[in-house]
């Protein structure tokens, strides 16, 4: 897996898209990875391990942009892999999952990909996506009224405002999902939940896989 690893990591540092695309979607292909190792031990290492050597910050900032449209784009092609896998398995816990970044967060695609394992454990998901506003929230939640809320942060400035947006949730919902949150901010703080008041932490597929099985038995 570590050379895996490390060629799509050539790839991604020299910004060959389509090599790239090509290299991740037949590692699929050939059966040398599955889905969830490809997501992470390969997209997510490759992302968090991205170095810049250049001096002008502004080109790094750059080249960091540029090799995040590309994991993005290898995501968004495994998506047929995802219906496939959850079809071969028959997963369907028969319950509604909804995908979130707290306002001002603008990397979501740790959300992106943590909701193709949401899909992969049987919940039927919904992803929002960055920087949506606080009142669309709290009315989508109203409406929808999921079982279940996951908040990605990848930013730890945005902290407070994720312990906003689940106050407020709780308060908006009908019926209390289980909120539960992951991304970078919680991964790296013990603490994490307890500031937030979120009900779990998520940080792995297999973290998702279980707190399924534990819905799905309550």
């Amino acid at each position: 897996m570590v050379a895996l690893l490390e060629d799509f990591k050539r790839l991604l540092a020299s910004e060959q898209k389509e090599e790239a695309v090509n290299y991740a979607l037949s590692l699929l292909e050939s059966g040398k990875v599955e889905l969830v190792e490809l997501y992470e031990n390969i997209l997510t290492p490759a992302l968090n391990q991205m170095e810049c050597k250049l001096e002008d910050r502004n080109l790094c900032i750059w080249k960091e942009h540029v090799q995040t449209a590309i994991v993005r784009t290898i995501v968004e092609c495994c998506y047929p892999y995802v219906m496939k896998q959850r079809k071969q398995e028959g997963k369907n816990n028969g319950l509604t999952a909804v995908i979130l970044c707290p306002p001002e967060e603008y990397h979501d695609l740790g959300a992106r990909m943590v909701t193709d394992f949401f899909t992969l454990c049987g919940y039927h998901t919904i992803f929002v996506g960055s920087n949506t506003p606080y009142q669309d929230f709290y009315q989508a939640i109203y409406s929808i009224q999921p079982d279940l809320v996951a908040i990605s942060v990848s930013n730890y400035f945005n902290l407070v405002a994720t312990k906003r947006i689940i106050r407020e949730l709780r308060e908006a919902s009908l019926k209390t999902p289980l909120i539960v949150a992951g991304g970078r901010a919680i991964k790296q703080k013990e603490k994490s939940i307890e500031i937030i008041g979120a009900d779990e932490r998520i940080c792995s597929f297999h973290d998702i896989m279980q707190l399924s099985e534990r819905q799905v038995q309550s």
